[in-house]
């Protein structure tokens, strides 16, 4: 038995899916049941409502699992706010996990976390990463972390923000410092098979982070012309200093109920998102997608 927590996410779902697809009958964690019936199988997997943030709802949903594929996180593209938060979702819902996994006697949990994660500010976005990271290396339990750059497909949250401030601001297109900084995209389908491949395969990753990118590193300036052409909306790019697109993050969070940039995202332009461009073929056999060919193909969904 296979545990997924967030399974109706972005990645959590399509990783339920893949399951299911391979006969496994998985079970989901999810915090709506309405949310599962839209995004999962209708058939084949198992269906727990429960949140890790509240530890009493944990015990259905770890009876009898094996291995836990933990995928419940607030990303960086949602604000918090109405009970989200943060701290409280990837720190102590990981640490509630934990905790009733060792409790059911679970062995085995693999993280889907994110490429670069390293110490910040507290209760910043970042540092409640590393923190969740960190509490998974020091259980006790076998683990492994796939970190992936930023994830592209139908609903991506990243490129679905940057097309909609494309969309939204006439003339021009604000742009997160000099816009050299680089990201190294990688299809969610892609992410999902690397991550079965963590729980299936034991011998081969326990104990270790892997981090991921896609066949193509971009500039943030590449990425935001792309999608003008897919979107065919030119627009003006307008440098602005990192602390400036930082406030202006927090005055669409407070206004918007979806802002296209949230301030845990700026935090995504303080390093350099990359890692080998062979890294998915070297630690898991295969060729991954490209962004540009998937755009080309799909354009933004």
């Amino acid at each position: 038995m296979i545990l997924v927590t967030g399974a109706a996410g972005f990645a959590g779902s399509r990783i339920i899916q893949r399951l299911v697809e391979q006969g496994a009958q998985p079970r989901a964690l999810v915090r709506s049941a309405e949310q599962a019936k839209a995004r999962l199988p209708q058939e084949g997997v198992e269906v727990v409502v429960g949140d890790t943030t509240r530890p009493e709802t944990l015990g259905a949903a770890v009876a009898g699992v094996e291995t836990i594929i933990h995928c419940a996180f607030i990303t960086a593209d949602r604000k918090e706010g109405r009970g989200a938060h943060y701290y409280q979702t990837n720190v102590e819902g990981t640490h509630n996990l934990l905790v009733a996994a060792k409790k059911a006697g679970i062995k085995r949990i693999v993280e889907l976390g994110g490429l670069g994660t390293q110490r910040s500010t507290p209760t910043s976005y970042m540092e409640t990463r590393y923190e969740a990271d960190q509490a998974i290396k020091e259980s006790g339990l076998a683990w492994s972390i796939l970190g992936p750059s930023i994830q592209f497909g139908k609903g991506a949250a990243f490129f679905n923000g940057l097309a909609d401030l494309i969309r939204s601001v006439p003339l021009i297109t604000p742009v997160v410092g000099s816009g050299n900084l680089r990201f190294q995209p990688i299809w969610v389908e892609d992410v999902a098979t690397c991550v079965l491949k963590m729980a299936q395969e034991p011998e081969n990753y326990d104990g270790k982070v892997v981090e991921v990118g896609g066949p193509e590193i971009y500039t943030y300036n590449e990425i935001l012309d792309m999608l003008m052409l897919a979107l065919g909306r030119h627009r003006f790019k307008l440098p602005g200093p990192k602390p400036l697109a930082a406030l202006g993050a927090r005055v669409m969070t407070a206004t918007l109920p979806k802002p296209p940039i949230t301030p845990a995202a700026i935090e995504l332009f303080n390093f350099e998102n990359t890692t080998a461009l062979d890294s998915v073929s070297y630690h898991f056999g295969f060729q991954p997608m490209s962004w540009r060919d998937y755009l080309q193909k799909n354009g933004v969904e």
